[in-house]
């Protein structure tokens, strides 16, 4: 049986902690002995606590500040990247840290430097991961905001910069340098965990190997719906969306049976709207069974409750409060699944919004032929399919 060790550097979303702990429960069941080094010890701790693993602290630039980065060489010179000097202490960590544990193959999870510093140990590094973090190979890194007045001669620059200081630390520890900054993202091999519907980057579905999102959904109650007789919507909202005490009143006046679960208000904080078709679930709701029953899903493009509706052939209004979660939007809502709520300026009149997905036949239509595409997945089965392309680079090393 092999070694294998996971590390997650970069980003703050907790799926890239739940997405190692699918990979982690299924190496494990197979008799693999697998170690992490992970960004946020607390937050994966929640995640992956139960887990018999090794879990350690990943070398990390402190000082990271790319908030408003348009491209993911410009969220890399923000962590370190930006001189060799720099990059060069975060390799020598990971080079310590992949010396002492001796594994047969790094897993990355987001983690550029972890890849850098096993190429240079010749050590196998796979890229698993999101479309976001794992842009198209043999390319220059995408534009994040296509919308904007973005420079493109701007972007260009940090992205040879980049090359440039990783090929200076590679070449340093007689490592092959990359050809071009893709590379260091992607590993000698990557997994992309989703499908073409959620890729950020509108890849042809022919161009890559879609083995589905791998996420961790926490377990949730019974959905409790207000009484009536109108469609049910299921509602999962932080209040840091400005939008969301207008979305419900919306929802409210077109007559649905709203459920909505709102971790501000699971936690104490007075509902902001009070309806008798509204009903605030206390605690975390049992995704899958709430969208068996909903006609509209109304939520922030998170990675699993987007899945989770996709499945259930549910129609979707989103609300994304962050870059990487409004990309996706734009790619549901390309696919005919959604409205991306986020693309609207100024006042928006939700209650037409609303109307028209409950009204246009298409969108329902779209999302009964995702849910017919994905019919019969399950995490079990893509996990082994996980393992078993990692099985694969043990035994061609």
């Amino acid at each position: 049986m092999a070694h294998f060790h996971l590390a997650w550097e970069l980003g703050g979303d907790p799926a890239h902690a739940g997405r190692l702990r699918v990979l982690a429960q299924a190496l494990l069941a197979r008799g693999h002995t697998a170690s992490l080094a992970v960004r946020d010890l607390a937050q994966a701790r929640r995640v992956l606590g139960d887990l018999d693993v090794a879990l350690l602290q990943a070398p990390l630039w402190l000082q990271a500040s790319g908030h408003n980065a348009a491209s993911l060489a410009e969220i890399m010179l923000a962590s370190g990247y930006h001189e060799a000097q720099a990059l060069d202490s975060l390799v020598r960590g990971w080079r310590a840290l992949l010396e002492l544990l001796k594994p047969d193959v790094l897993v990355a999870e987001f983690a550029p430097t972890a890849l850098l510093a096993a190429r240079s140990l010749d050590i196998p590094g796979v890229a698993i991961g999101a479309a976001f973090t794992l842009p198209p190979a043999g390319q220059p890194l995408p534009n994040f905001r296509p919308w904007e007045a973005v420079d493109l001669a701007r972007l260009a620059q940090a992205e040879l910069h980049v090359l440039k200081v990783m090929n200076t630390v590679l070449v340093h520890y007689g490592g092959v340098p990359y050809l071009q900054a893709a590379d260091a993202l992607l590993g000698r091999q990557h997994l992309l965990c989703a499908w073409p519907e959620l890729d950020h980057y509108g890849r042809a579905p022919e161009a890559e190997e879609w083995l589905g999102p791998a996420f961790v959904m926490p377990p949730g109650e019974a959905p409790q719906w207000p009484p009536g007789h109108g469609h049910k919507v299921y509602v999962y909202l932080r209040q840091e969306h400005p939008a969301h005490v207008a979305v419900l009143h919306a929802l409210v006046m077109e007559g649905c049976r709203v459920l909505c679960y709102q971790p501000e208000v699971a936690a104490g904080a007075v509902p902001p709207v009070h309806a008798t078709s509204l009903a605030w679930a206390r605690g975390p709701v049992d995704m899958a069974a709430a969208l068996s029953e909903a006609r509209l899903c109304v939520n922030q493009a998170g990675e699993g409750t987007v899945t989770h509706a996709m499945l259930a052939a549910v129609p979707m209004l989103l609300l994304p409060t962050q870059l990487e979660r409004y990309l996706l939007a734009q790619r549901l809502e390309a696919a005919g699944v959604a409205i991306n709520g986020g693309r609207m300026p100024g006042a928006v009149d939700w209650r037409s919004v609303v109307r028209s997905l409950l009204m246009d036949g298409r969108t329902l239509m779209a999302a009964r032929n995702a849910a017919t595409r994905y019919a019969g997945f399950s995490h079990g089965q893509m996990a082994g399919r996980l393992v078993a392309r990692l099985e694969s680079v043990v035994s061609k090393s």
